[in-house]
């Protein structure tokens, strides 16, 4: 799937992800990836993301975990996006 948006690094280390949600976590004080794997599973309550950056942050937290703790597999929706 092409990108439409431009990753970038954010305040978050090793993550990359598109402006705009960089911003809404800015908005709503998430600092750690801690914090984001803790809410990645209510990421619709948060105003101002969609449902494809959704799945960007869901899919670049999995790029970034440990092995055997990903919870994408071939683009199928996991526990994150239940």
């Amino acid at each position: 799937m092409p990108r439409h948006y431009q990753a970038c690094e954010g305040p978050i280390d090793g993550l990359y992800l598109p402006q705009l949600a960089w911003d809404v976590f800015h908005r709503e004080n998430i600092q750690t990836i801690d914090h984001l794997r803790a809410v990645a599973g209510q990421l619709e309550r948060f105003e101002g993301l969609g449902p494809i950056t959704m799945r960007v942050i869901r899919q670049e937290l999995d790029r970034v975990a440990a092995p055997g703790e990903q919870l994408f597999q071939d683009g199928q929706l996991s526990a994150w996006g239940a």
